[in-house]
């Protein structure tokens, strides 16, 4: 399979209509600040086991693809537009996409002042790659916030108010819903005990990358920035930290006869990590370990490095290696362009802390049998 990591498609809104549009966003969703509003979860640690028996969660497979938010909105003359969010809280106008009203029989009718939060991802089917949207929550609907709505509820809106019409869309009109620059779907949400099912059935025959799984709370409003009780649980080898990238000194070579020594800058470098301390400083963390064969490759994208941000792990010997990007035959680092900051150093901690918990495949699949007694207890009428 080839990379689910797609571009965003789309023009990027030029900085004047970008920021009218974070003012309006912020307006629609009642929020002073005009950053980026979507979600963040945090790394899943032993203790959040308490969490999935005392409170209602859903859960779904972590997709290995685009965090977006779709905007939808209307041009002065009343025309349907779109808009993906990434992270960097930056535009991206999307032609072409039609997500029908659900009050409207004849699907004319468009949704105006919705934000919708997903995932964008390369599907690959029968040899072939389409592009799609898995929506997994909603932020406003036709001009209204519905951020302290509980998850549950979001998700029912989503469901019957977004995705059905849009269900009647593609099946009325088949050649004209197959013109859209990518198809949305809605990420199918499975009990919190069903882990066994996601590892051993769906994750194994999905059509897209996936690099673990998240638990949501059910009972929860939607949190702009990190949200302790959204679950982001990975194999202790995939927990990653997205630092800060800086090149050091190159060794130095001397020529001899009197000539100054000078940099080789062909050779590898000394390249440090560094992590988000808040207001713009960075704070030195660690070094990179990279191999002879890795800086060539780092080198051969022929790309600057300095000053990006890369996806990193914790190697058996504790070292920090770059997590590493298939792109046909070969592999490249994975820079994380579609973010603006490096991780803050608190969230750093809680990734760290996960790393050291260490919770397996094993350990979730060991409290299935509880999560699901307490979930039958709250739910007794889901027995009769």
């Amino acid at each position: 399979m080839g990379s689910s990591v797609p571009h965003i498609p789309g023009i990027l809104a030029e900085p004047g209509l970008a920021e009218n549009f974070r003012r309006e966003v912020a307006d629609l969703l009642g929020r002073n600040n005009r950053g980026f509003p979507g979600a963040q979860p945090v790394s899943f640690a032993r203790n959040h086991f308490e969490e999935l028996h005392r409170r209602d969660y859903w859960l779904c497979e972590k997709t290995d693809g685009i965090r977006c938010l779709l905007y939808c909105t209307s041009d002065d003359d009343g025309s349907e537009l779109h808009y993906l969010i990434d992270r960097r809280n930056d535009y991206y106008f999307v032609k072409g996409i039609h997500l029908p009203h659900h009050e409207d029989p004849d699907l004319k009718k468009f949704h105006d002042g919705t934000l919708i939060d997903g995932e964008l991802v390369n599907d690959h089917i029968g040899g072939e790659v389409k592009m799609r949207y898995l929506a997994f929550d909603i932020l406003a609907l036709d001009g209204k916030s519905v951020m302290d709505r509980t998850f549950a509820k979001r998700l029912a809106l989503l469901r019957e108010y977004v995705i059905s019409p849009y269900k009647r869309l593609k099946e009325r009109w088949p050649a004209d819903f197959a013109l859209m620059v990518f198809e949305i779907m809605f990420k199918k949400m499975e009990k919190p005990y069903g882990t066994e099912m996601m590892f051993k059935q769906v994750m194994p025959s999905l059509p897209h990358g996936n690099d673990g799984l998240i638990f949501q709370c059910a009972e929860t409003p939607y949190v702009s920035g990190t949200d302790q009780h959204i679950l982001k649980w990975k194999p202790p080898h995939e927990n990653t930290i997205d630092f800060l990238l800086r090149l050091g000194d190159f060794p130095m070579v001397d020529p001899g006869g009197g000539e100054e020594p000078f940099p080789d800058y062909d050779a590898k470098p000394t390249i440090l990590l560094y992590v988000n301390g808040g207001n713009h400083n960075y704070e030195e963390f660690a070094p990179l370990y990279i191999t002879d064969e890795e800086w060539e490759a780092m080198k051969a994208i022929d790309e600057v490095l300095d000053q990006r941000i890369i996806e990193c792990y914790k190697d058996e010997q504790g070292r920090w290696r770059y997590k590493k990007d298939e792109n046909g035959r070969t592999f490249r680092p994975r820079f994380r362009d579609d973010k603006p900051d490096a991780n803050h150093k608190s969230t750093v901690g809680k990734v760290l802390e996960a790393i050291d918990d260490g919770v397996t495949e094993a350990d979730l699949e060991k409290c299935v049998g509880t999560v699901k007694a307490a979930w039958k207890k709250r739910h007794p009428e889901e027995s009769r």
